[in-house]
């Protein structure tokens, strides 16, 4: 099979799809893999690192969706990037369409099938969104602790305090692996945490892991609004599979808020937890409305590629080479993880939840599979 690796093009976006090792694996299977010159330089790796594990090194994106088979990115397609994609060509990538209908419908206008990395589901988990998600809730208090700094914008509190000085509240909703990878960094900048789930399993697996060190309480909309009165920071961590984020703090609730605490939006993706965010980016990333400060960049994990790059490709590999050595159809008709990551096939949205959440007709199972492109 002929995989191709563009590089990416979102603003502030540094993270590349295949490392070295991805390209000695699936050209070690007797595959092509066409690389974009300068793909892998945002995460610190060269055409010729590429280049010694076998990649062919193509000057433009135009070549690299020519002829490749499989086209391999990290984030959304931009709309240069549709206008390549063909009829027989699968893209595999995180799409996040649920807050995107206009790229739902362009991705089906183009008739190439489209696998979202985060809606691959194995035993009930995501594996491929997992690693981003790890990233993004420690960059979330990362991010959050520096925006809560006077310069920025911020209250101007230290998230940890000092001897006879509190540290600062952070609230954290949402207990998944966003909400926990947030809640490790607080609780080790020795903030004052709490962190609301609704999974009364999942509360005794964080009261097991932080043993005292955070609270979790029941993530009720009274809870959430009781809480924000004391909050420094908020972070924003919930997810539902495929769907369009609900919001838990609405925008009358900022009044409830101290003037200059800071809101972080790690579900930004899929549409944003908070009713008063939208996408910002890592060269602006944060904006006031009612005197609360927002940071809602929509890659937050772009913002260390070198992490991110070699996380991501560590998931995503073993798809890969599976979609590359059975072939696309055969893959996703072997594969249930794979199909549950199957967004669009031949003209139609074809995920029952992303079909509802961009309100377009849901393609069928057997339209999924009939027809799909990408030999072994």
């Amino acid at each position: 099979m002929v995989i191709g690796v563009p590089t990416e093009i979102k603003p502030d976006e540094h993270r590349t799809a295949i490392t070295p090792d991805g390209v000695r694996e699936l050209v070690g299977r007797g595959h092509r893999v066409r690389v974009q010159s300068g793909a892998g330089l945002g995460s610190s790796i060269d055409d010729a690192a590429f280049e010694r594990q076998g990649a062919e090194i193509v000057a433009d994106a135009e070549g690299v969706f020519a002829e490749s088979e499989l086209v391999l990115k990290v984030k959304e397609p931009q709309p240069q990037e549709v206008a390549r994609l063909r009829p027989g060509q699968t893209l595999f990538t995180y799409l996040h369409l649920a807050a995107a209908p206009e790229l739902a419908a362009a991705l089906c206008d183009t008739g190439a099938t489209c696998i979202a990395y985060e809606t691959v589901e194995v035993d009930g988990r995501l594996p491929l969104l997992a690693p981003m998600s790890e990233v993004a809730g420690k960059i979330a208090t990362q991010a959050g602790a520096f925006a809560l700094g006077r310069p920025i914008g911020g209250r101007g509190i230290l998230l940890g305090g000092v001897p006879g000085v509190a540290p600062a509240t952070v609230v954290i909703i949402g207990g998944g692996v966003v909400g926990l990878n947030a809640a490790l960094i607080a609780v080790g900048m020795q903030a004052n945490v709490f962190v609301l789930e609704r999974s009364i399993d999942r509360m005794r697996e964080l009261d097991s892991i932080f043993a005292g060190a955070a609270a979790t309480i029941y993530a009720s909309s009274l809870a959430i609004e009781d809480l924000l009165p004391a909050a420094d920071l908020v972070v924003g961590a919930v997810l539902v599979r495929g769907a369009r984020a609900p919001f838990v703090i609405r925008r009358e609730q900022l009044r409830l808020m101290k003037r200059r605490a800071v809101l972080v939006d790690v579900a930004i993706d899929q549409g944003g937890c908070f009713e008063t965010s939208r996408p910002t980016t890592h060269s602006e990333p944060t904006f006031e409305v009612g005197g609360v400060m927002h940071y809602c960049v929509a890659n937050m994990p772009g913002a260390v590629p070198i992490t991110s790059t070699y996380a991501l490709t560590n998931a995503t590999l073993p798809f890969c080479i599976e979609l590359a050595e059975k072939g696309v159809a055969a893959a996703l008709a072997s594969s249930a993880a794979l199909r549950s990551g199957l967004n669009v096939h031949g003209g139609q949205v074809v995920h029952p939840t992303v079909a509802d959440a961009v309100s377009m007709p849901l393609g069928s199972l057997e339209t999924q599979l009939a027809g799909v492109g990408g030999g072994g």
